[in-house]
């Protein structure tokens, strides 16, 4: 198993920052792109349900609507790739019995012996107590994917952005989302910064580790 040494972590982690300015000409290779794309795959979830659904958006027309229900920043249309996160708006049988027919697939298991999980599964986030607010529960599932690709991205040596400044229900209409399962959460503009971004050159400010970290 390769192993990335510890100072090349934080030293990618200390190079990325929420990028202002994106050098249009410059797109991200194929090859980095995929491995994105299934770092986006691989994201942990609960259960392993994945709630979730990722629409990379290419068209340089719809960036330009979704733009202007962006706060107008220029991330969306400036970046080398924009990808829309989305989480399930509510959370029902047939997506779980999806995930375990994947899982029998995959594994090649037996899918009477997944009763038990697939019992938990529906008494818990379908059908008990956290059914209810579901789909908090899946955008909740949802940042676990999108801490990932930031960092993800970062260890790749390409520029991100999130983008929480926008307006979700237009995203959807946009997108042609409101008669789906999915609901706009977030975006990220993904790129490499333009140079001169000032934002780039300026340091973190985070809390001292103790402030945030405690052990006991």
């Amino acid at each position: 198993m390769p192993s990335l040494p510890p100072e090349k972590l934080i030293e990618a982690l200390r190079w990325r920052y929420a990028t202002k300015h994106f050098d249009p000409a410059r797109r991200i290779p194929t090859a980095v792109w995929a491995a994105l794309e299934e770092a986006l795959v691989l994201s942990p979830s609960s259960y392993g349900l994945q709630p979730y659904h990722f629409i990379v958006v290419d068209d340089p027309a719809v960036r330009a609507s979704l733009r202007a229900v962006s706060w107008n920043q220029a991330q969306v249309e400036e970046a080398s790739h924009l990808v829309v996160l989305t989480y399930h708006r509510k959370m029902d049988i047939a997506w779980a019995d999806a995930f375990l027919d994947r899982v029998v697939e995959v594994r090649g298991v037996n899918k009477d012996s997944l009763v038990g999980y697939r019992k938990a599964i529906l008494g818990d986030v379908v059908e008990g107590p956290r059914g209810a607010e579901s789909d908090q529960w899946a955008a909740r599932q949802l940042y676990i994917a999108y801490g990932n690709l930031m960092t993800s991205a970062a260890v790749l040596g390409v520029d991100t952005c999130p983008l929480e400044g926008l307006d979700p229900a237009a995203y959807d209409r946009i997108l042609g989302l409101e008669q789906t399962p999915w609901k706009t959460m977030a975006a990220l503009a993904l790129g490499y910064r333009a140079e001169g971004d000032k934002y780039a050159a300026l340091p973190k400010v985070r809390f001292p580790l103790p402030t945030l970290i405690e052990h006991r």
